[in-house]
């Protein structure tokens, strides 16, 4: 250790109080760095555990290939291993409604493939031998078309052709005549019979374009068909694991060659090496934006104190300087301090951000559950990498820090510093005060408005060092209030927690389900209603002048046809709902009854300015005619049948008694137009052009058992027809999940950047009345009272505080703002909301602090020897 370094170490001993509340600074920087950086790699693995577990740990699968390439690939030297699938054909769905999907395909599954590749069952088991089979749950509820587990299949299997060419699950099924493509047919080449051991959900592999449904069954090893005996002629799946996947694509160029290839995506893309960069963008971006929010407040308070630091030891530089100490080692000095602080304060930063993310982390475990993979858990993944990773960004925050204030300090002339010429440089009249001033306020104001105008620079550094925290905790705070903002928009209530609904059901069916699934267990509130498609043709004159000017309709009277939706719902929900809104119960039921509808249109020009509804006609009522329609986007064209054509009063309300059944929808309309009937004028409407969807919906006290147990008695119902089973509750948690979360980790960062904030004030303040520390004992020594002391220190507490919220104050609203703007501009549904309150509590918390820090110096002042404190050469 040489000379400097001794020295270095003597001032940091010396000056005990900034060398801890400096470390202090860095063990929160370095907690934060280190909890934002482990924290990002935790949910990386989380996501690449969850992907795997649901979609397979495979990178890349090949298809169509021979047992030779299958062969190939599991001897290349960055393969970590290989599963096959025998690819046995296709044979015609019977039945089907998808006409893209006309095709069951089998798969033959090796060992290893059913190990490497994820099955999620639903009911049944898993297929032993090569004449059971595994059947997938969309074949149901996609192709129209159900089986049972114990169901005998008789199958024709065969290929599809086109020309002399065949055509795999990577070949979409083509129209019929299409121009530019030959004619498919499918040619059958042999019968096999399966049982049905097991129902599963959609297989993770299967391409959404595929032709063919895939039923999985084992490889057919009675036939020769395994990975080491397969004859050239056999079509194989390979599903290849490497050991790298980030040179997925390199291992690709240089294998694949002419065949068809499937990349796995959903876990790729975690790894960084798919084409989807979103989730990895968002995450770093993320990351980014607190790092650089850390670093700023962390770069201002290790700045301040070595700034500081210098100041007390620019006679100590001048003197080594005197006696042959280069600039260069001057600069190391500085920089060895740095190295000291870092070394004390980056190791306990670093524990202490593994201690605060793990237990964060350990609370919020749960909820991600609800909006992730239910089947990992969001664990702790303390990554050599990321620790390394946050150990160098904080030195260099550090390094960087110290390094401006050390070059300025190697390049003052001796003398100068020696003398301390340049600590304060000031003009005749400069500090001079007005006699009002001082008549009205005294001496201990005079006072300290002289220091002020004397020490600019050093007040300058307190009030940008507390206009700093004061933009640094009002810009968190905005950050976290809009992230809350739209995730509360995010979370929507609704009349039922599950909810199951078909486009073909028939009404007795419905109406027995109905019956058996309302006595679930759990089960609190049950209904049943319908939805119907129709089109409405009313005068363009009675639309609202907003809407006309939208659609550009100019002539009033017009006559234009709009696209609506007929709800259906029980005789005593609708009764109740018409009473609640204080209408005549006899004059909107029955057969020639009057219709009640909702009828708004979207607006971005609302009074919340905020994207809103407004009404989509002039009037409170209007009369028209509706026919049946088929979906169609926007408005409906064309003449609808005259025979079909129902003549309606409409009277128009602000809400709906019930939420609707969910319904997938091309139509994307700019206003919402929806009738609300009683159950007993369905009949009326009912047409094959309505696209009826019927449905049952249920309040439950646990909405994902009762939904397991309905959809076991759907099973056992032996329900024929396409139909769909939600828990809407599942849902909805899923956003209340994600707003929790925000909320934990929007306090947590904001607490973490006010420690910064409120040492780095603490460092600066404390530090510079202690720099004053024979200025303040001399002022004692002639004989000034502690309540005139004290009267000085307060102005000067007061004035500190005004010039921070004179500067801090308008440049926290503005970075809320730019806050704001950037988040709307990202498509984020939030409204500006001025941050008064985080302004308040800044605005307390800066004279709070500066309070508390003043007397803590001051008080260690007037503890020590005012002699002692007038020989002392530090200021």
């Amino acid at each position: 250790m040489n000379i400097f370094h001794k020295v270095t170490l003597q001032s940091m001993k010396k000056s005990r109080t900034r060398t801890i509340v400096t470390v202090i600074g860095v063990i929160l920087s370095a907690a934060m760095i280190t909890a934002v950086t482990t924290f990002s790699v935790s949910l990386l693995n989380y996501m690449i555990k969850g992907a795997t577990v649901k979609y397979g740990g495979w990178h890349v699968e090949f298809l169509d290939v021979d047992s030779s390439f299958g062969e190939a690939r599991a001897r290349d030297a960055g393969v970590a291993g290989t599963a096959i699938s025998e690819n046995i054909g296709y044979a015609e769905l019977k039945g089907g409604k998808n006409p893209n999907k006309p095709y069951l395909f089998i798969a033959g599954f090796s060992k290893e493939a059913f190990d490497t590749v994820p099955i999620e069952l639903v009911s049944g088991r898993l297929p032993e031998n090569s004449g059971e089979i595994l059947v997938p749950a969309h074949v149901a509820a996609n192709g129209g078309v159900t089986y049972a587990v114990g169901d005998t299949l008789s199958l024709a299997i065969g290929s599809r052709m086109a020309g002399e060419g065949r055509l795999g699950q990577h070949d979409p099924f083509p129209a019929r005549n299409e121009p530019g493509k030959e004619n498919e047919t499918f040619v059958p080449q042999e019968e096999r019979t399966y049982t049905v051991v097991g129902i599963c959900e959609r297989p993770a592999f299967e391409e959404f374009t595929a032709p063919g449904y895939t039923l999985i069954t084992t490889e057919d090893t009675a036939a020769g068909l395994t990975a080491g005996s397969t004859g050239q002629t056999a079509s194989l799946s390979i599903f290849v694991t490497l050991k790298n996947p980030g040179k997925v694509q390199a291992y690709i160029e240089r294998t694949a060659g002419q065949s068809a290839y499937v990349l796995n995506d959903n876990v790729l893309r975690f790894l960084g090496v798919s084409s989807d960069h979103l989730f990895n963008m968002l995450l770093y971006s993320v990351g980014g934006i607190l790092m650089a929010l850390i670093m700023t407040g962390s770069i201002f308070l290790i700045y301040n104190s070595f700034t500081i630091s210098l100041n007390e030891r620019t006679r100590q530089f001048g003197i080594l300087a005197s006696v042959g100490a280069t600039a260069g080692q001057l600069r190391n000095s500085v920089l060895f301090e740095g190295l000291c602080i870092g070394a004390a304060g980056i190791p306990i930063g670093i524990l202490v951000g593994l201690g605060s993310i793990g237990l964060v982390i350990s609370f919020v475990a749960e909820k991600f559950k609800n909006f992730g993979y239910s089947a990992v858990s969001l664990s702790l993944t303390v990554s050599g990498t990321a620790i390394a990773g946050a150990a160098v960004i904080s030195l260099v925050t550090i390094l960087f820090a110290a390094y401006i204030p050390a070059r300025k300090a190697a390049a003052r002339p001796v003398m100068e510093s020696i003398r301390q010429t340049n600590e304060i440089k000031i003009e005749s009249g400069a500090v001079r005060t007005s006699k009002l001033t001082q008549r009205l306020c005294g001496l201990e104001v005079t006072l300290a408005l002289k220091n002020f105008k004397r020490k600019k620079k050093r007040c300058r550094s307190i009030v940008l060092s507390l206009s700093l925290s004061v933009i640094l905790f009002v810009s968190a705070n905005a950050f976290g209030s809009c992230l809350n903002q739209g995730a509360k928009r995010s979370v929507v209530n609704t009349d039922f927690d599950i909810c199951f609904s078909s486009p073909k059901i028939d009404e007795n069916e419905l109406f027995r389900l109905y019956g058996r699934l309302k006595t679930a267990e759990g089960i609190k509130e049950s209904s049943y209603q319908a939805l119907m498609s129709y089109s409405c043709a009313v005068r363009a004159g009675d639309l609202s002048d907003e809407y006309r000017k939208y659609m550009g309709y100019e002539n009033p009277d017009e006559t234009v046809t709009l696209p609506m939706d007929i709800q259906f719902i029980e005789d005593r929900e609708f009764r109740n709902f018409i009473e609640s809104q204080g209408l005549s119960p006899e004059e909107y039921t029955g057969q020639n009854a009057k219709m009640i509808a909702v009828a708004k249109q979207k607006s971005d020009e609302t009074k919340s300015g905020r994207s809103g509804l407004v009404n989509m006609f002039v009037g409170d009522s209007v009369s028209g005619s509706v026919t049946p329609r088929a979906e169609l986007p926007g408005e409906v064209k064309g003449n609808p049948s005259a025979d079909k054509e129902k003549q309606i009063s409409i009277t128009f309300v602000d809400t709906i008694p019930l939420d609707t059944l969910p319904k997938n929808s091309s139509d994307v309309k700019p206003f919402i137009f929806m009738i609300v009937a009683p159950w007993q004028l369905r009949e009326q409407f009912v047409s094959p052009d309505a696209g009826e969807i019927m449905g049952l919906t249920f309040l439950a006290d646990k909405p994902s058992q009762v939904t397991a147990e309905m959809s076991e008695m759907i099973q056992e119902a032996g329900i024929g027809t396409d139909y769909t089973l939600y828990n809407v509750n599942r849902m909805f948690e899923e956003n209340r999940s994600i707003l929790f979360v925000i909320h934990v980790f929007t306090y947590v960062f904001v607490m973490m950047i006010s420690l910064i904030a409120a040492a780095n004030v603490f460092n600066t303040i404390s530090t510079n009345i202690k720099l004053r520390r024979r200025e303040l004992a001399m002022l004692r020594s002639i004989g000034m009272s502690d309540r005139d002391f004290n009267k000085m220190m307060n102005f000067e507490c007061a004035f500190y505080g005004m010039r921070t919220l004179l500067f801090g104050l308008p440049a926290a609203g503005i970075c809320s703002w730019l806050i704001y703007c950037g988040m709307a501009a990202g498509g984020a549904d939030v409204s500006f909301v001025f941050p008064w309150a985080s302004m308040a509590v800044s605005a307390f918390s800066v004279y709070f602090i500066v309070f508390i820090t003043m007397v803590f110096a001051v008080g260690k002042l007037k503890k020590e020897n005012i002699i002692d404190a007038l020989r002392d050469d530090m200021a």
